[in-house]
């Protein structure tokens, strides 16, 4: 006699806030989750046009989500904290949080690279990703341990294949491959320090993914010669990375924790 085992859907609950979050892979984010079972999202974005462009699509597709939108530069830390404690306010409470939020910056060897440049790298990509870490689990430290597998709250940091490998020479990225490097190693950190408190903290390792901010590079083919090195041989699409997050933060990743997850097409196979 087989006894059949029920797997969880892929379903998400709740609300959900997002840097990023009106372009690229944290507006397929955000559109996954709408298509998936979120009650609530809080997008947080640098462009406010970007905001307003999805908060407006969303509204018409899927009325019944409640939509929140929130003008934010990761790198000041007073926005990071008044955006999750109003989108904290606004909801009662922030179950899943994506920090997204990020810039390539100058594509410029160790030598040649203005400390400026690197230091605007930095600044977005590795200590935005913090600042966020931080106030969000002081947000999520305060709210009740929910029922099942989701405690407190639930982060996912956007770090890149560059926070697992290195990319060839030629691509020259040497303040974004160690922002995403410093992102993994944040996740890992604060995944065991928050676990027993109900928190679960993953990231994510996208390959390469056609996103406006690659688009033109991607279509003029500069970055063929890394492309290819992956098994799949082509780019991702935002949704399919948006999919891998979807699986983090719902009960079907329940036993993810402290995790690098590559969604790559085998580039680091």
């Amino acid at each position: 006699m087989t006894t059949s085992i029920r797997v969880p859907p892929c379903q998400v609950s709740g609300t959900a806030f997002i840097t990023g979050g009106g372009s690229g892979i944290g507006r397929s984010i955000a559109m996954v989750y709408a298509q998936n079972g979120i009650k609530g999202l809080a997008l947080a974005d640098i462009s406010t046009s970007s905001l307003d462009n999805i908060q407006s699509q969303l509204k018409s597709q899927y009325p019944d989500i409640r939509v929140e939108t929130f003008p934010l530069d990761v790198a000041k830390e007073e926005e990071i904290a008044t955006a999750i404690q109003s989108a904290a306010e606004k909801f009662g409470r922030i179950d899943i949080s994506i920090h997204g939020a990020g810039i390539a910056g100058m594509m410029a060897q160790t030598h040649e690279l203005p400390l400026s440049e690197w230091q605007k790298v930095i600044d977005v990509n590795q200590t935005g990703v913090m600042l966020c870490d931080k106030w969000m689990v002081r947000q999520m430290l305060t709210q009740e341990l929910r029922p099942g597998y989701e405690g407190r709250g639930l982060i996912v940091n956007i770090s890149s294949v560059m926070g697992i490998t290195t990319p060839d020479a030629r691509l020259r990225a040497t303040a974004y491959t160690a922002a995403k490097h410093a992102v993994v190693a944040l996740t890992q950190i604060d995944a065991k320090m928050y676990a027993s408190d109900g928190i679960r903290i993953n990231a994510i390792c996208p390959g390469y993914v056609d996103t406006p901010l690659v688009h033109d590079a991607i279509a003029a083919g500069l970055l063929n010669f890394e492309i290819e090195k992956s098994i799949l041989r082509r780019p991702a699409q935002a949704d399919e990375i948006a999919h891998g997050v979807l699986f983090l933060t719902s009960r079907m990743g329940s036993y993810m924790c402290g995790a690098a997850l590559a969604i790559d097409g085998g580039y680091t196979a």
